[in-house]
């Protein structure tokens, strides 16, 4: 283990941006690692990054079977060789400037640190709005639950200590939403203790180049995360928006 951090960066067809970050990122932190987990892609992103011949800079294809963007990122966090690991997009709608902040959080002794969004309008009125009300019934959800949660418990920017989520990825691997894209909401719901949690304050930007992968399957996974009630609320989400919901859950089929 190297005192130190490793950028964890879920990608999927991210051509137009992952050499860019990629650049930007080791420009602002020589010493830190970034690890691009690749779900597969089918443009020239790993080519690309193999050509910029950087040791702390490596592309992780990830299995076939075992896509999506949870599974991407909980196992980025797995394999990291540093003491801490940060999660980011790829299409800077995360400051790489917030970075510094987060570790230096971690240095300090934090078990989890939640890049924490000033305001979410740059997603336009509709979708900011749904996301505030969304997080506030899954967050009412987790502590009926029992279960700690976080000022901004969908942000995709946060980092941790490793050598505390590590053993409970692997021993919860089967239990997480692989496929979810709200995946510090999954941590916290395996979270061992009350973890020390603290924030950096970011303002959301809008994605540099490419298409958002948002799609209607994201609410249905995030609420499926929700136990219980949260598999209903799922099922009536898929019916509402025509997709089969036993397609995306076979297990759940009698």
């Amino acid at each position: 283990m190297v005192s130190t951090c490793t950028i964890v960066i879920p990608t999927y067809n991210e051509e137009k941006n992952i050499v860019n970050i990629a650049k930007a990122i080791r420009e602002a932190y020589p010493e830190f690692r970034i690890l691009f987990m690749d779900d597969n892609s089918t443009d020239r992103g790993k080519e690309l990054i193999d050509e910029l011949n950087d040791p702390l800079t490596k592309v992780f294809v990830r299995k076939p079977e075992d896509r999506g963007l949870g599974a991407s990122v909980l196992q980025g966090f797995e394999i990291a060789e540093t003491d801490y690991a940060i999660c980011m997009d790829c299409d800077f709608q995360h400051p790489i400037a917030t970075l510094q902040g987060i570790y230096d959080e971690l240095e300090k002794g934090a078990d989890l640190c939640v890049g924490r969004r000033n305001s979410r309008m740059s997603m336009g009125f509709k979708r900011a709005f749904g996301s505030e009300a969304f997080e506030l019934f899954c967050k009412i959800n987790m502590k009926f639950h029992g279960v700690q949660t976080t000022k901004d418990m969908m942000s995709g920017l946060f980092g941790l200590r490793c050598d505390k989520f590590r053993p409970e990825i692997q021993s919860n691997w089967d239990n997480f939403e692989i496929q979810g894209w709200k995946v510090l909401m999954d941590l916290l719901k395996y979270a061992p203790e009350k973890l020390k949690v603290s924030y950096v304050r970011y303002e959301f930007g809008l994605r540099a180049e490419g298409e958002s992968h948002l799609n209607p399957k994201v609410p249905i996974m995030t609420v499926h995360q929700l136990w219980g009630f949260g598999k209903f609320i799922a099922k009536f989400l898929a019916k509402m928006y025509h997709i089969d919901y036993y397609a995306m859950y076979p297990k759940e089929k009698k």
